[in-house]
């Protein structure tokens, strides 16, 4: 599986823009099991996005060039261009979140928004194996520091740690774990492997392997969109997170309902401790993104 932007079917919207602002949230009925959370956005397009940083600065508010402006900020200024807001363009989207116990969305508020990773829960295989099928050589498993990190001119550094009876592998940087060829070498002999990649510009995924055969690859950010050897095989853990799998709906929280729907597989949540080092890893040649 190679990893890039691909053809996408059309739902309402992609993913939120980043001067899109939620104006309300309410609840329709999609089935007899759930309500799924729709969120309504308006979207005012670049020149509107520019004409509320220059407003806020000379306001007084702290603003990035970049980035997401603070909703109260956008508050504000529609406030006092009330009829800006009446020309903007609406969108809905679903918010993912728990409707039965187990990992939530919400256990993932803490992740940067803009960065590329992927991260492999693998059963099975102790933290020494995952990496050797990930393509590390022996000579090259060590301690990785805190300071040790992926760039663009070397290879990528994967570390592996155990949580309970997972062997996590968190690529910095990188989305060699997501490839169906390693989730094959990963999952094989009796075992599995779920890949979580998270991207800037390509297309986020889920992707679940049980014994060397690909059960199902999720597009968190539009679930409809799937495919494998039994592609809904997962539902129960979508609708568990309020997502109906047979709606064409585009999700608002894609990557925090991707880690949750592993984190349901596996039993396994991720946080910030555990991106800490120094933990065992390998730099592993040919993989720099």
């Amino acid at each position: 599986m190679t990893v890039g932007p691909r053809p996408r079917r059309l739902a309402l919207v992609v993913e939120p823009q980043p001067n899109a602002e939620p104006v309300g949230r309410f609840l329709i009925m999609s089935d007899a099991d759930f309500t799924p959370l729709r969120v309504t956005y308006r979207t005012h397009g670049l020149d509107t996005s520019r004409r509320i940083r220059t407003w806020a600065k000379a306001k007084g508010y702290s603003v990035s060039e970049r980035g997401r402006v603070a909703p109260e900020i956008i508050d504000a200024f529609f406030a006092a261009h009330p009829e800006v807001h009446e020309q903007a363009n609406t969108f809905e989207l679903v918010h993912a979140t728990a409707r039965t116990p187990g990992a939530s969305p919400e256990d993932y508020e803490w992740q940067e928004e803009d960065d590329i990773y992927t991260i492999v829960f693998v059963r099975g295989l102790d933290e020494h194996e995952v990496l050797r099928r990930l393509g590390a050589a022996e000579e090259d498993i060590r301690l990785i520091g805190d300071g040790d990190r992926s760039c663009p001119e070397g290879p990528q550094v994967i570390t592996v740690r155990r949580i309970g009876d997972w062997t996590v592998a968190i690529e910095d940087c990188g989305w060699h774990g997501a490839q169906w060829e390693v989730l094959d070498a990963l999952s094989r002999d009796g075992g599995e492997a779920v890949a979580v990649q998270r991207h800037d510009y390509a297309q986020h995924l889920v992707s679940y392997a049980v014994d060397g055969q690909l059960i199902t690859n999720i597009n968190p950010g539009f679930p409809i969109d799937r495919q494998g050897a039994d592609p809904d095989r997962l539902n129960r853990h979508l609708r568990e997170l309020g997502i109906d799998p047979a709606a064409d709906d585009s999700i608002d929280n894609p990557i925090p309902a991707a880690l949750a729907l592993a984190g349901r597989i596996t039993g396994v949540t991720i946080g910030p401790t555990h991106l800490r080092g120094p933990v065992l890893g390998a730099a592993i040649p040919g993989t720099c993104s």
